[in-house]
């Protein structure tokens, strides 16, 4: 994994002194709470309903197991002994006290991470697919591009203040694990004529106004892609809104001026930078950087494995987690495994301490040097000999993280909602967790398939509840949480928004009116039709009425 240089190092332990020394001015009264806002945002420390929340960089969800030891110890020491994984790859530490954040960031500097631009107008943590380096469907990995985005766009002098947040996300094959469509800007890596190249999708994004991303680069050469990047940037810098907040993402400034009027400008200013030369990536610095992201020293092993086959022979609790949790890898004889952090009546995304400590633990025992965060609250240990993985099973059992059931109609994703977070309307985590409770039946689950449920508590959208099979939108009706059903999401390679299906539902009947839909579901499919495809297929109508008969 990367390394940072002497120059970051350096960068990130002068930054963690400097907000010492904003943080000792706010308590001494120096400064006022609005004259400290924009210097904590930039270091990730937000102010929520109850205390001061951390928001922690993991680039491209990949860390190594002296970091997840870390993480472990400052959630233990600082707060309460979790952390709270996203959907953007972070890890939140929801109850920090403001004289401790500055040791709080001095010990993340000591194993290379920080909260920098997890907040702010600013280009946010790139993300990508989890299963970068190992998926046997790659082209290329995509972390060698978001390590480039990651240095390019750290302080950058022309986009530290733009007129809104920025998200980048990349996915290194035709198949969609990052959500990149969703994104302001997604990145697909693509092979055209034997040359590897991009594919660049501009103002995806959800919250108030939802939109799907549009091509604006079909094929954007490697030495090329900065200075693509930069004309997307500097197009939206010119153009995007600063009146309004809620108008200011560069999705709005696509929708109103169409993407054909968008790729025009974006190819001016990429013609334009491109005569400058100062801005092609020249091919050996990407062959620098892809250097950190060899693959581990693989083991010459064959595609079958006894150990594994009698396991699953033997175990239907493993052969259940093998069916969901595992996924193939692009050696034979080792496979990738997500370790679920959805545990039946567990808060979607969370991890305590002594997870984390006991995972850093199985990381050296099983020769895994890293692990990955993904977008859809899960962790993963990419490169499992597949003669390991009933051990690695049977270890995660005690641990409450053995839960088989990655895609399936319990591995929610949700927000921290009104438990947590000042802008929402709702609770988020007590809906998950019911519904994870009324369909906890790994029976039932198996027989609905991949069935993905996003819950957000405001319209925000932090859950994602636009790209859900199921969404769920929290919102204040007269002071009464209140919840919208959305159907027919997706967040993958097929991305679409749900649609909502009509009045909301009280934190009561919420439950009912999932379990509603999926009967529906149940009724109107053909064979093992995944959800999606049924409601594809037959439209909102049905659903609606059987969900609103009286």
């Amino acid at each position: 994994m990367y390394r940072y240089d002497e120059f970051d190092s350096r960068f990130v332990h002068e930054r963690a002194e400097q907000f010492r020394g904003q943080v000792a001015r706010r308590l001494s009264g120096e400064l006022t709470e609005d004259e400290f806002k924009p210097l904590r945002l930039m270091n990730g420390l937000y102010l929520q309903l109850h205390a001061y929340m951390l928001r922690i960089a993991i680039p491209y969800g990949t860390l190594s197991a002296r970091q997840l030891r870390k993480l472990a110890d400052i959630a233990r020491k600082y707060d309460r002994g979790y952390g709270h994984f996203t959907t953007r790859q972070n890890l939140q530490l929801h109850w920090a006290h403001l004289p401790n954040v500055p040791d709080m960031l001095k010990e993340l500097a000591s194993v290379e991470m920080h909260g920098l631009q997890t907040s702010g107008n600013c280009v946010r943590n790139v993300t990508a697919d989890q299963f970068a380096g190992a998926a046997a469907d790659e082209i290329e990995d995509p972390r060698i591009l978001s390590e480039i985005v990651r240095q390019w766009s750290t302080l950058h002098p022309e986009f530290s203040f733009l007129p809104r947040k920025f998200k980048f996300a990349v996915s290194g094959s035709t198949a969609d694990r990052a959500a990149i469509m969703i994104h302001d800007v997604g990145i697909q890596i693509v092979r055209e004529g034997g040359e590897i190249g991009y594919r660049v999708f501009v103002g995806g994004g959800l919250g108030r106004t939802p939109y799907i991303g549009h091509e604006i680069g079909h094929f954007v050469a490697k030495a090329d892609i900065l200075a693509f990047f930069e004309a997307v940037m500097r197009v939206y810098n010119e153009g995007g809104r600063r009146d309004n907040i809620h108008k200011a993402r560069i999705k709005i400034l696509v929708h109103q001026i169409g993407p054909e009027e968008m790729r025009a400008r974006v190819f001016r200013e990429f013609e334009d930078i491109k005569k400058t030369g100062t801005l092609a990536l020249p091919a050996e610095e990407m062959a620098r950087i892809a250097a950190y992201f060899a693959p581990p020293p693989f083991e010459a092993l064959f595609n079958y494995s006894p150990e594994h086959s009698r396991a699953l022979e033997s175990d239907a609790d493993f052969a259940n987690w093998v069916k969901t949790n595992v996924h193939p890898h692009k050696m034979q004889g080792y496979a990738i495994a997500t370790i679920s952090l959805k545990e039946i009546g567990a808060t979607p995304g969370d991890c305590s301490s002594d997870q984390m400590d006991a995972l850093a633990d199985l990381m050296d025992e099983f020769g895994q040097t890293e692990l990955r965060v993904t977008h859809e609250q899960n962790l993963v240990l990419p490169h499992m000999r597949k003669k390991d993985l009933y051990a690695l099973f049977k270890k995660l059992g005690p641990l409450g993280l053995a839960t088989a059931n990655h895609g399936l109609v319990t591995d929610i994703i949700a927000c921290p909602g009104l438990d947590y977070c000042d802008l929402a309307n709702a609770r988020s985590i007590s809906v998950a967790q019911d519904i994870a409770r009324r369909f906890a039946d790994l029976e039932r689950q198996h027989d609905l398939g991949e069935l993905k449920i996003k819950i957000s508590g405001c319209i925000n959208a932090c859950g994602h509840h636009h790209v859900g099979h199921i969404g769920i939108l929290g919102v204040d009706r007269k002071g009464v949480e209140n919840y919208q059903i959305l159907l027919g999401g997706s967040g993958a390679e097929d991305a679409s928004l749900g649609e909502i299906l009509g009045p909301g539902f009280d934190s009561n009947g919420i439950v009912d009116a999932v379990e509603n839909v999926i009967a529906t579901y149940k009724d109107l499919r053909s064979g093992k039709e995944r959800f999606l495809d049924t409601y594809r297929r037959v439209g909102p109508a049905p659903f609606k009425e059987r969900l609103y008969a009286r």
